[in-house]
């Protein structure tokens, strides 16, 4: 069996037609959406709907002050929209229709923080799978499914209001899906299990937010691989756990090439 495995797409759709050519089947990690893009600031749909120049400060201020700043600037731009919520929808749209119309069948696919999983059914064709939360046997194996980011600590979750909500899930919410995963060989996950060396992005010069309880499964389970996404530049893109090899599968935006599961 040959499955690939990408995440972090961001937009890309020409590289994500090509990313099941020659495999199995085609495992997407999350993050389809291109919503602020860091290196080109006009694309993305920031970059539609503010213009390159405002996008750059929003890019600055994320790279290096607090978060209060990016979020009182983020929101000083979304109050210039008269429907900002309909604005990005229809991009968000927009995107997902391009992208989806691209997947292979089979392929199994999970939201990341950068995604409106809401969404997905509408556009999800025969042959892709939507397993969030779920397992799946591929070619004899277990695979088992979470999506989704952690929200930070002490951040309590907007019920209501704001243009756009990225997929960001309590901790309790998140560990119980994790929790419904039993004796799966194969742990995918958009965020990566919480060590250091795994969820710290050299560029950014952080750490982004690990899971405690995918590093429990790794421990108890050894399940053959757990692949991830979500910290673009890694510190360190593999680590073995035991049996385990834990596995940032790339920042398909920039790599356009899958990771590749053999067996």
């Amino acid at each position: 069996m040959r499955v690939h495995v990408v995440s972090d797409v961001h937009g890309n759709a020409d590289a994500l037609a090509r990313a099941g050519d020659g495999a199995d089947a085609l495992v997407v990690l999350g993050d389809l959406l291109d919503f602020v893009d860091y290196k080109q600031h006009d694309k993305g749909i920031m970059g539609a709907l503010f213009g390159a120049e405002k996008v750059g400060v929003f890019a600055r201020l994320r790279r290096e002050s607090t978060r209060d700043e990016t979020i009182a600037y983020s929101r000083s731009l979304w109050a210039t929209l008269e429907d900002p919520a309909s604005a990005v929808e229809e991009a968000i749209r927009e995107q997902y229709a391009a992208l989806f119309k691209v997947l292979p069948a089979p392929t199994y696919a999970i939201p990341g923080n950068v995604d409106t999983p809401a969404l997905w059914p509408e556009f999800a064709g025969a042959g892709i799978d939507l397993v969030d939360g779920g397992t799946a046997e591929i070619g004899g194996l277990r695979f088992g499914f979470v999506g989704g980011a952690l929200l930070p600590p002490h951040v309590v979750p907007r019920r209501t209001g704001g243009a756009w909500r990225p997929y960001l899930r309590t901790p309790e919410d998140f560990d119980a899906s994790v929790a419904a995963l039993d004796s799966v060989d194969v742990l995918c996950s958009h965020i990566p299990p919480a060590l250091p060396e795994l969820t710290y992005d050299v560029i950014a010069r952080r750490h982004e937010i690990g899971s405690a309880a995918l590093l429990g499964v790794i421990t108890g389970q050894q399940p053959r691989w757990s692949v991830f996404g979500h910290v673009h530049q890694p510190l360190s893109s593999r680590r073995r756990v035991g049996r385990t090899e834990c596995r940032n599968v790339g920042h398909f935006k920039e790599t356009e090439e899958p990771y590749v599961l053999r067996w």
